[in-house]
Formats: structure tokens, C-alpha cells, sequence
């Protein structure tokens, strides 16, 4: 197996020659210190089944099953399906991601690795934005970071919603309270220092991100979080801020990243192509916030 760094990319590295079912002990040790190092990873020649992936993911520590079945992979409920395939008898949710966002920031115990295994690649535009929001809270003036260290954040999952089924002619009233119930809004840390790396993330998103509240639960003046979002890219249309890195890939392939530190956003073909990916989200040995600034 051999991990070097993506020419010519301030962000991610390039994993080839990792096959699981002949890896060592030390092959899974050097991915998962990949993935804190360089936060994305891009594993190439993969030819894993959805039970071989689940493998994969489970290599890597405790594998969180999304909450909403209608994601699910018919047969490993562990797998998350976007998009669909021909000739398939089940159907993903297609366009998932179209934001920014971490993964599972609006739930309780948010997880540290998101794996992603496209099983169909359009011919044409197709790929995932990434911000390193570490290097995002680096940048940010001074004075702005000491204010958001020792806040909290609010997260929650009401902004985008996907419509199931049974959602069809149910009145919105109903709808969002089913997502208030689900999914109640929680809150964060702001700042927090990644517990391998050391270094100080900032886990705001433009998805899920509803403002900040300081430390006695008083909420802090909207035009916060809109400068924050602003000055780490994420309102950016075109995704041409040069913060933003956009990884493509190949049939084969196989995407995994550090779930603490970057937010990100498909790409999606806006053709009627077939697409689909697979996707399974891991809980690693370590607390997920680390220290939260401010607070130590």
C-alpha cells in the first residue's frame, strides 16, 4: 500500500495498493492516520461489494446506520444510497447534498469518518466540494475567533428536507413537526480542538447551522453567523471561492475523509445521467469534539 499526498492539491492523498481482504494490521493503522493528516483520501482500484464496504467501514471503528430508512441499501441497511442504477429494483434518493454540511451535525453524537463508494460515475460533471474548516477558523480574523470560542452552535435538520413518501398531501405544519420530533435541534461546540491533530475546527455549516449562543445560553447577533459563513466560503454560488477544493473521481474509486474538520457539497450533473454512490459513516476511538475552546 502506498499514501502520498495529491500532486498538486493543498488537500487529500492519493491511497493505491490497499486491497482489504489482504491488508495488515499496520495497512489499516497508516489509512486511519491518513485520514487525520490529510482529512481526504482517495483509494483507487477498489472492487468491493456492499458487504465487502460495510467491511471497510468497519475496519475503521462502529459504523452508524442513517436514521431515515428510506436512504437504506435494500439488503445492508448500513449503507446509505444516493441515486439510483439501471436495472436495479430499489431506487436511491437521488441529488443528495447539494449544501454544506458535516454529516450528522444535527444529531447528538455526530461521527468522525464518512466513507463514499460512487457506483456509477456520470460521463460528465460529477464530484464533491470540500472546505477544510480548520484552516477556514485559522483565517478568520482575530477578534472573530475569540468571540466563537466557548459558544455553542445550534444544528439542526430543518432547512433541507428530503420528502418521503409518506410525506405526500401531509400538511408542512405535520411535516415539520415530524422533523422536530425526529430530529430536535441540538447544540455544539463551536470551536473544538480535534482530539489526534490538536488543531481548532470550526463546526459551523450552511446547512445546519441556526446561530450561536455564548455560555450562558444567550443567543449571539444573527450577523455572526452569516460573516462566519461568508468568510469561510460557504456562501459562495459558484463554488469558486479558493478555499474550495473539488475532488472528482473515477469508476473505482473509493472517498474517505475526516468528518470533524471538513464540510462538503456534491456536484451534481444537472443532465438526467444515472449516478449512485454508497455511502457508510464510521464512529472512530476518539471523542469527537476533543477539548472544546474556551471551555478547557
Amino acid at each position: 500500500m502506498r499514501l502520498r499526498p495529491a500532486p498538486g492539491q493543498a488537500l487529500g492523498a492519493e491511497v493505491t495498493g490497499f486491497e482489504l481482504e489482504n491488508a495488515s494490521a499496520d495497512d489499516l493503522k497508516t489509512l486511519r492516520a491518513g485520514i487525520y493528516e490529510h482529512q481526504l483520501l482517495l483509494l483507487k482500484e477498489q472492487h468491493l461489494d456492499p458487504a465487502g464496504f460495510i467491511a471497510l467501514g468497519k475496519a475503521l471503528g462502529t459504523i452508524e446506520t442513517y436514521y431515515e430508512p428510506m436512504y437504506h441499501h435494500p439488503e445492508h441497511p448500513e449503507i446509505f444510497v444516493s441515486g439510483s442504477k439501471p436495472g436495479e429494483n430499489f431506487k436511491g434518493v437521488p441529488q443528495t447534498g447539494k449544501f454544506w454540511h458535516a454529516d450528522y451535525s444535527f444529531m447528538p453524537n455526530p461521527f468522525g469518518i464518512t466513507m463514499t463508494y460512487p457506483q456509477i460515475v456520470p460521463t460528465t460533471r460529477r464530484g464533491t466540494y470540500y472546505l477544510d474548516m480548520a484552516k477556514a477558523f485559522a483565517d478568520l480574523p482575530e477578534s472573530l475567533r475569540n468571540t466563537l470560542r466557548g459558544t455553542k452552535v445550534e444544528h439542526s435538520a430543518r432547512r433541507y428536507v428530503k420528502i418521503r413518501p409518506s410525506d405526500v398531501y401531509k400538511p408542512m405544519h405535520e411535516v415539520l413537526a415530524d422533523i422536530e420530533r425526529t430530529t430536535p435541534a441540538v447544540y455544539h461546540p463551536t470551536v473544538f480542538r480535534h482530539p489526534v491533530t490538536g488543531v481548532e475546527v470550526l463546526y459551523v455549516s450552511e446547512a445546519a447551522s441556526f446561530g450561536f449562543v455564548d455560555r450562558n445560553g444567550v443567543r449571539l447577533p444573527g450577523e455572526i453567523l452569516q460573516e462566519v459563513l461568508e468568510r469561510t466560503g460557504q456562501l459562495d454560488p459558484e463554488c469558486r471561492d479558493p478555499r474550495i477544493h473539488l475532488q472528482t473521481f473515477v469508476k473505482g474509486d473509493l472517498l474517505i475523509w475526516d468528518n470533524r474538520v471538513l464540510v462538503h457539497r456534491a456536484l451534481h450533473n444537472p443532465a438526467p445521467e444515472p449516478a449512485q454512490s454508497y455511502r457508510v459513516t464510521v464512529h472512530d476511538d476518539e471523542p469527537f469534539f476533543g477539548v472544546e475552546d474556551g471551555n478547557a
